[in-house]
């Protein structure tokens, strides 16, 4: 029992060293990045879904249309309104990449804010760069 006084510091010290990073970092998360939509984009005023949905939910939106895109051949989708998309990663003008072609000013900046990788590229051909703007 001689030992106590060297445990509870023991446990004080790794308790402040297990949590120093989350001290040190407390209020420096870097901001979320706001995404470029193209002019198409803007022009559209609506996605397949609401604006929330779409960035909560995107990735098991398109996990759904992979399946029925493959399993059932189905290629259009019908949104709550009524209105058709394409199911479709190309750059086709019903399709996702028809507005947001910039894919490193849309796609690449929040998935590398969340440290996240895509895995759409592996299979689909990525779309290409659009040019950059003179100014």
């Amino acid at each position: 029992m001689n030992d106590k006084n060297k445990i509870i510091i023991g446990l004080i010290l790794f308790f402040v060293f297990m949590t120093l990073p989350f001290w040190y970092n407390m209020g420096k998360a870097a901001p979320v990045p706001e995404t470029k939509l193209t002019e198409k984009a803007k022009l559209a005023k609506e996605c397949v879904k609401p604006k929330e949905v779409m960035r909560a939910e995107h990735m098991q939106l398109l996990d759904t249309w992979r399946d029925s895109v493959v399993r059932d051949a189905d290629r259009v989708y019908i949104n709550e309104k009524g209105k058709k998309f394409g199911m479709s990663l190309s750059t086709g003008d019903d399709s996702c990449m028809g507005c947001h072609s910039n894919k490193a000013d849309f796609c690449d900046k929040c998935h590398n804010y969340a440290s996240v990788r895509e895995y759409c590229w592996d299979c689909h051909i990525e779309p290409p760069e659009p040019p950059k703007e003179k100014k």
